[in-house]
């Protein structure tokens, strides 16, 4: 593992140390380090526009103190004496806020929920072989971008004695291939880097973005058979962070799976998912240090098996949590795959819809758990199993009861990695593994 590791271990461990032994009795406090060793390479008209290396840790400190809850974050520089000076400024602030704060009813008191320490060592580009390896195989296109790739922390420690570790090294490249005002949207993720499978993933990009030249049909609103690739079904299903698998969200009766919840309907049983911490895609240890089953089965054959509880709502409602954190959102969802060949995708459309991916997502009827969005980059109308052209953008409204239930057709028999590529303050961690979905009568409204 990298110099970055070892060092940022060894002065986490320092720093947590100093602090917790600045404790009275009646105080307790869990430490959340965020940290990142991270290149940033930016491309244009497949030239590079910024090329920057960042090296963060970002320390949270949540203080508990008789019945009263505060958390505050500060950024550490790296030097024992300064950061130990810093934190123990952080401390004293935090005392002075819980002071005046009223009892939290439902504080879930810190405790020790044990140790745990994972490592994914990858095997990336070394930074000064990252442009030439990107933009050589894509000599004669207009590519543009994100490549990230480095090693991501995260570490938890707390008074009662629990402390943990995850780091691990990875890459995306989040990327689209212009031609014109038109573009194929494309993405290569992974640990380990491997030229021919890039160059495989440039190829299906480029093979959709000269499908884009052919003449665009107009499609009129209505309902047809429709195909989602991997990344736009993983939009689809990320809607599910968005308080449907919550279950602070059912009992408050925010949910838009609440009928599914309360067993008045049901998915199709070609739809299983579950939480997958084996994905290495985020750690299973979650703010407060509670560790995660590596497996936790969210769905099966339709039926839902559990929601998302964290320790929080378990208390306020009586429930049994299941380390889930308090936004109570998929951190690494893995959704089962089915027998739908890619090689047959065309042929089992008939006359439909091929959408590579979809945008600006949101509840339209969270009751009837219907999601509204648009289609975007390389969406194509098929007829008789040929893709003829690509389409103007179109406003889609479907309900997930149908679209996961009597509608789905058929799912792919492989699943693509879709991972977090938010990079807002700290390079981000998570994602999801999603076959393709068909569907038969995805509703376009205009």
């Amino acid at each position: 593992m990298s110099h970055f590791i070892n060092t940022t271990r060894s002065h986490f461990d320092a720093v947590a140390s100093h602090v917790l032994g600045q404790l009275t009795s009646t105080e307790a406090i869990t430490l959340n380090l965020s940290a990142e060793d991270t290149l940033y390479v930016r491309f244009n008209a497949n030239r590079v526009r910024q090329n920057t290396d960042v090296q963060q840790m970002v320390l949270s400190l949540q203080l508990q103190s008789l019945g009263r809850t505060v958390q505050q974050s500060c950024t550490l520089s790296g030097s024992l004496q300064v950061d130990c000076a810093l934190l123990s400024n952080v401390l004293q602030a935090c005392r002075a806020e819980v002071s005046v704060l009223d009892v939290d009813p439902n504080q879930v008191p810190i405790a020790n929920h044990g140790n745990s320490d994972e490592s994914f060592p990858g095997a990336l580009l070394a930074p000064q072989d990252v442009v030439a390896s990107i933009l050589d195989s894509a000599q004669g296109c207009d590519l543009a971008g994100l490549y990230a790739g480095g090693v991501v922390i995260r570490a938890n420690r707390n008074s009662a004695g629990q402390s943990h570790w995850f780091a691990t090294e990875s890459f995306f490249l989040d990327y689209s291939l212009y031609d014109g005002p038109k573009a194929a949207k494309g993405g290569y993720a992974g640990a380990r880097w491997d030229t021919l499978a890039w160059a495989a993933n440039l190829a299906r990009t480029r093979d959709l973005l000269d499908k884009l030249k052919r003449p665009t049909v107009n499609v009129k609103p209505g309902q047809y058979r429709t195909y989602l690739a991997p990344r736009a079904f993983a939009d689809v299903l990320g809607m599910m962070g968005w308080n449907a698998l919550s279950a602070a969200a059912w009992k408050q009766g925010r949910s838009p799976f609440k009928k599914l919840v309360e067993r008045e309907a049901k998915f199709s049983p070609l739809l299983s998912f579950s939480e997958n911490f084996g994905l290495a895609l985020t750690p299973r240890f979650n703010s407060q240090g509670e560790v995660s089953e590596s497996l936790l089965p969210l769905m099966q054959a339709g039926e839902l098996r559990t929601l998302l509880v964290s320790s929080r709502t378990a208390k306020e409602y009586g429930l049994k949590g299941n380390a889930a954190d308090e936004g109570e959102a998929p951190r690494a969802l893995d959704v089962a795959c089915g027998t739908l060949a890619e090689a047959d995708i065309l042929k089992e459309i008939g006359t439909g819809l091929y959408l590579s991916n979809v945008h600006y997502l949101n509840w339209s009827d969270p009751v009837s758990a219907r999601v509204t969005g648009m289609t975007r980059y390389a969406c194509f109308w098929v007829e008789n199993g040929e893709i003829v052209g690509p389409i103007n953008d179109l406003r889609w409204d479907e309900s997930l009861y149908d679209a996961l239930g009597s509608k789905l057709l058929a799912l792919t028999d492989w699943a693509d990695i879709d991972p977090a590529c938010d990079t807002y303050y700290t390079r981000a961690l998570g994602g999801s593994r999603v076959p393709g979905a068909l569907i038969e009568g995805w509703t376009f409204t205009l």
